[in-house]
C-alpha cells in the first residue's frame, strides 16, 4: 500500500488532472449530443420513420411470396392381379364390340409394347396400329393407352 500512496503523490497532479479532462470531455459530449438532437430532431425522426417502414414492408413482403402448399391426398384403388389362371370375362368383351384385331392390339399394350412393336409383332403398318388404337380408346371411352389398359384389367379382359 506504501508504494501506491508515494507513486500517487508524486502523480497527484496529473491523476487530479487526467480525471478533470475526463469529467470535461463527457460534459461535452453529452452537450454535443444534445445540441445535435435539438438541431437534427427532424431528420432523426423522419430516418427512424423511414427505417421502421422499410422493415415493415420487408417483413409483409417475405410474408406474401411464401409458397402456399396444399397437400392433396388421392386415393385410388389399383387392381391387384390374381394368382393363379387368368380366364377372360368374355361378356365385358363382348359389351365392347371389339374387333380381333383391335383386342390382339390391346393385350400388346397391356404387355407393355410400343405401336412401333405392335406393328410388327402383327405384321401391320405403323398407321393401322395406330386407327386400331383409336378405335379401342373410343369403343372403352378412355382417352390414353395408359386409362385404356387399366380398364381392361379392372374389366379383366386382358391379363
Amino acid at each position: 500500500m506504501k508504494p501506491f500512496k508515494s507513486i500517487f503523490t508524486q502523480y497527484q497532479y496529473i491523476v487530479v488532472y487526467g480525471l478533470l479532462m475526463a469529467v470535461l470531455v463527457f460534459a461535452l459530449k453529452w452537450l454535443q449530443w444534445r445540441f445535435l438532437i435539438v438541431d437534427n430532431s427532424i431528420d432523426i425522426y423522419v430516418g427512424l420513420i423511414a427505417v421502421f417502414f422499410t422493415l415493415l414492408g420487408i417483413g409483409v413482403s417475405l410474408q406474401l411470396s411464401k409458397p402456399k402448399v396444399h397437400t392433396v391426398v388421392i386415393e385410388k384403388e389399383v387392381p391387384v392381379p390374381q394368382q393363379g389362371s387368368f380366364s377372360v370375362n368374355t361378356i365385358e368383351l363382348e359389351k365392347l364390340n371389339l374387333t380381333s384385331r383391335e383386342y390382339e392390339v390391346l393385350r400388346l399394350m397391356a404387355k407393355g409394347h410400343s405401336n412401333t412393336e405392335i406393328a410388327k409383332e402383327l405384321f401391320l403398318s405403323l398407321s393401322t396400329v395406330k386407327t386400331h388404337a383409336s378405335n379401342l380408346f373410343v369403343k372403352m371411352d378412355v382417352t390414353s393407352r395408359t386409362k385404356a389398359i387399366e380398364k381392361a384389367k379392372r374389366l379383366k379382359i386382358t391379363p
